[in-house]
């Protein structure tokens, strides 16, 4: 005889008053509530340098870079994530009274782990392309020298490049900016990131 296990089921208003007090990020999936797991140090690492590196080469331009931390409302999917690096061109649209959850990134991307990444490249990308202002996804792997780059076309069409060496260059098409995959996983140790999962 098998069990069933009765799922519950979470507004997005419950799952927002239980994230305020969560001592660990939770990501709204349409009424679940899932635990994020873990980052490596390379993980950190990863989204750090290229935090870095697009903070310095943007300033002064009518961007905001967030990282980690800040929430983005998916309305169509019902989904509350936390993406590893956004950019917003212009002003943030936020939802909500506070300044914690925004919905408008123009570049999403995420560092993928080996519990996430079918997630990142299949539903998550799904959900992204939802948002109107959204264009580039950058997906970049903490195992060795590989970032995918997906980029929308005018005629609504989305471009895949692959790029996977240390010497080569990530350059954004939404916006200017470039950086050498070497300086994206500076100090990231790949040997460490086999033990770290």
């Amino acid at each position: 005889m098998q069990l069933e296990i009765k799922k519950h089921y979470y507004t997005p208003e419950e799952y927002l008053e239980l994230e305020e007090k969560a001592e660990f990020r939770n990501e709204y999936r349409d009424g679940e509530i899932v635990l994020m797991t873990g980052g490596t140090t390379n993980h950190n690492k990863i989204s750090g340098n290229l935090y870095a590196n697009l903070r310095f080469a943007l300033k002064g331009q009518d961007y905001e870079i967030f990282i980690s931390d800040v929430r983005l409302w998916i309305p169509r999917y019902r989904q509350y994530t936390y993406p590893d690096v956004m950019i917003i061109a212009g002003e943030p649209v936020y939802t909500g009274t506070n300044t914690t959850t925004v919905m408008n990134p123009c570049l999403i991307t995420e560092v993928l782990s080996k519990s996430t990444k079918n997630y990142d490249q299949g539903d998550k990308f799904l959900y992204y392309r939802s948002i109107p202002e959204f264009k580039e996804y950058i997906l970049i792997d903490q195992y060795n020298y590989h970032v995918m780059q997906y980029v929308k076309t005018s005629e609504g069409q989305w471009l895949f490049t692959e790029i996977e060496s240390q010497s080569a260059t990530l350059s954004l098409q939404t916006l200017d900016f470039k950086i050498a995959l070497s300086d994206l996983y500076e100090k990231v140790n790949f040997a460490e990131s086999d033990e770290e999962n």
